[in-house]
């Protein structure tokens, strides 16, 4: 039996386009409280906690702005779902803003998110991590607690979650493909994840 309890927090209408392969990306720069202030991947197997606070709809595409609904600054469900789990693959920094806008095609935001993203600690590259994304076989929900919250993007959730019996949003094609063509696009500036 396979356990789980380290988490990335993601927009909740990211977390949905990974669940149903719309998308294997996700851009991040970082939270504000990260550790050594930037970002970094210290495991490869993440669970996918939905976050609702911060989702901008005006920097998506318009198939996913209309996704979001607004929340009070500061409210949190005291249930939060938890219904997939993820590996990171690959990760890609990037400093390249025409390398950025040519993965538009492969992710849920639009040009304004990149701009914002790239200006935001302009010496810092914004990382492209590709996810090969699992559905548990049953959704969880988990209580929320105080620790779960702030800017960052990491986070130990209290109690395990059991991955036996999940399965691949993609096939192994599919996901092979969708990551060979954004590699092209990247070129050779890409490193694998390290970490466990």
């Amino acid at each position: 039996m396979e356990l789980l309890f380290h988490a990335l927090k993601e927009w909740a209408v990211a977390i949905a386009a990974l669940e149903s392969g719309t998308t294997i990306m996700l851009l991040r720069k970082g939270g504000i409280h990260e550790q050594n202030g930037h970002f970094q991947v210290v495991q490869k197997r993440i669970l996918l906690y939905p976050t609702y606070e911060h989702q901008q709809p005006f920097l998506l595409k318009p198939e996913y702005a209309h996704l979001v609904c607004p929340v009070t600054p500061g409210l949190h469900p005291q249930l939060v779902r938890i219904g997939s789990w993820a590996e990171i693959t690959d990760i890609f920094p990037v400093v390249d803003e025409s390398i950025v806008n040519a993965l538009l095609p492969f992710h849920i935001w639009n040009e304004h998110f990149i701009s914002d993203r790239l200006k935001w600690k302009p010496r810092q590259p914004l990382y492209v991590l590709l996810l090969r994304t699992y559905k548990l076989p049953q959704v969880q929900e988990i209580s929320y607690r105080s620790e779960y919250g702030g800017c960052k993007s990491w986070i130990d959730l209290a109690e395990q979650i059991n991955l036996q019996g999940s399965q691949p949003v993609l096939s192994d094609f599919t996901y092979s493909r969708l990551v060979a063509e954004i590699r092209d696009i990247v070129g050779d500036k890409f490193y694998a994840p390290c970490g466990k």
